[in-house]
């Protein structure tokens, strides 16, 4: 067997790894995503057997196209929490996943004023960096929420949260994310993440939420 064949397939699995490297949150370290993994065992078989159906060529083409369907969803999906988390790690946005949803958490201190819901020009600053992004990965949608804490009652609440979430979202209709994609709710504060009673978890509780989600196209996009 020509050595090169197999020389291809390493080379070929190699580029996979550093593509489907993300950034650990913790220690800011790159590390390998598991999509990526499960990308690099598929390029590696479908690679040899190209290599020997094929050659060179052949073992190339099949390791990327099998190791674009190992990665799917969840590469596309890491591939745009990496941007995102670099982007806007010099904001007060905080970037978490959970499963193929990616969230962005804008806290309202920093972002809106008192009973108000026009953005502070920070809040732009970072949605111009999250806007970037989410255009340069069309197949996801994107939901707006807007939550507040129990400080007064809903009936104020509730619309407040509403009218916050729309103001992000126009926001990104205009730095160009498709409006089709986007989708806003407000909550009030019937979704609370910390204790009400202190002035801490009560600030925890006012914020914007962006949740990212796949649509059933980003895998097919991943390997595009």
């Amino acid at each position: 067997m020509n050595l090169l064949k197999p020389l291809t397939v390493l080379a070929t699995s190699s580029i996979l790894v550093l593509t489907g490297c993300v950034t650990d949150a913790n220690t800011g370290q790159q590390k390998m995503s598991k999509t990526a993994m499960y990308g690099l065992g598929g390029a590696a078989a479908c690679g040899a057997i190209g290599a020997l159906t094929h050659g060179g060529k052949g073992a190339r083409n099949a390791a990327l196209a099998c190791g674009a369907v190992g990665a799917g969803v969840g590469g596309y999906m890491d591939y745009q929490e990496a941007k995102l988390r670099e982007s806007l790690k010099n904001t007060d946005v905080q970037v978490s996943r959970e499963g193929n949803q990616i969230k962005l958490t804008m806290p309202s201190a920093v972002t809106f004023a008192t009973n108000s819901a026009t953005l502070s020009t920070p809040a732009m600053d970072s949605l111009n960096k999250a806007a970037e992004t989410l255009v340069q990965y069309p197949e996801t949608t994107v939901t707006v929420a807007g939550h507040t804490d129990s400080t007064g009652n809903d009936a104020i609440n509730q619309p407040l949260s509403q009218r916050r979430a729309q103001s992000v979202a126009a926001y990104l209709v205009q730095r160009g994310v498709a409006g089709s994609r986007l989708s806003t709710v407000g909550y009030g504060s019937r979704q609370p993440v910390a204790s009400n009673d202190t002035e801490t978890g009560r600030a925890q509780n006012r914020r914007v939420e962006i949740l990212i989600n796949p649509t059933a196209n980003a895998g097919q996009a991943q390997s595009n």
